[in-house]
């Protein structure tokens, strides 16, 4: 019987670097991916956020309680101490980044750092604040192999965030996420010609691929609770409004506001 040749193993995308440093007094970690030229980027994150070209992404764990007020600079001196340079993207966590998750579907990889002390729900009656944010707790990066349009990479965006939902609320934890969660979305920059993938919802062949990778990432990198759901983390009640509710016909004209139902 002839021998079944396997297909060849490509390189992983996603490739990621462990870096270790002593700051304030304790012994920090770091992943960075060099990415290289190539890539276009969507982010959420304190450091080279937006979209645009990209050439490494650098996800950098601090002390808790960190108190710094200018985080982006702290990254920038952080990528430039590891050799980077150029454009790139700069995450935060006071999570162990060491105890990161990776996950690959069908070209699609997901690398997930997962702190999750502090979770809640999105929508909460507490009021927000201002001024510089703490840094994120769960950060999450994907790398696509091929090229998408502006508004697939938003779309992106808004599907990892779902699958990480469902991965927290399968491992227990009912929450969206944590207050300060990021995101990158890193897809190949189109090459002349080139047609742009121009969805990536999770029904679509690469949005379905991304959400199964960030899911098993962040389901791997985020402990399960073994009790099940503590109590004081069920859905919030929010307040209702106070105000009449108006409702919208089909074609989009308003119509008389209507008194809320009771």
């Amino acid at each position: 019987m002839p021998a079944v040749i396997p297909p060849p193993r490509t390189a992983a995308l996603l490739s990621v670097q462990c870096l270790a440093r002593d700051e304030d007094g304790e012994r920090l970690h770091a992943l960075l991916w060099s990415a290289g030229p190539g890539w276009r980027m969507i982010s959420s994150a304190v450091l080279g956020g937006g979209i645009g070209e990209r050439a490494w992404v650098l996800n950098a764990q601090v002390a808790h309680g960190y108190r710094r007020t200018d985080p982006d600079r702290h990254l920038a001196a952080l990528a430039a101490r590891a050799g980077v340079s150029g454009a790139g993207v700069g995450l935060m966590t006071a999570a162990d980044v060491t105890a990161h998750a990776h996950a690959n579907d069908g070209g699609a990889e997901a690398v997930a750092t997962a702190g999750i002390a502090v979770r809640g729900w999105a929508a909460s009656p507490a009021e927000g604040t201002a001024g510089c944010p703490a840094p994120g707790t769960i950060n999450i990066l994907v790398a696509l192999p091929v090229a998408l349009t502006d508004a697939a990479l938003v779309n992106a965006v808004a599907t990892a965030t779902e699958a990480k939902v469902q991965a927290l609320l399968e491992a227990g934890h009912h929450c969206s996420g944590t207050p300060t969660d990021a995101v990158v979305i890193a897809a190949r920059s189109p090459r002349p010609g080139e047609t742009l993938h121009a969805f990536a919802g999770p029904r679509s062949p690469w949005g379905a691929r991304l959400a199964r990778a960030v899911h098993q990432a962040v389901r791997a990198a985020a402990p399960a609770l073994a009790d099940g759901i503590p109590t004081s983390q069920a859905v919030p009640r929010l307040p209702r409004p106070a105000l009449p509710v108006s409702r919208t016909v089909e074609t989009g004209t308003p119509v008389a506001s209507e008194s809320e139902e009771t």
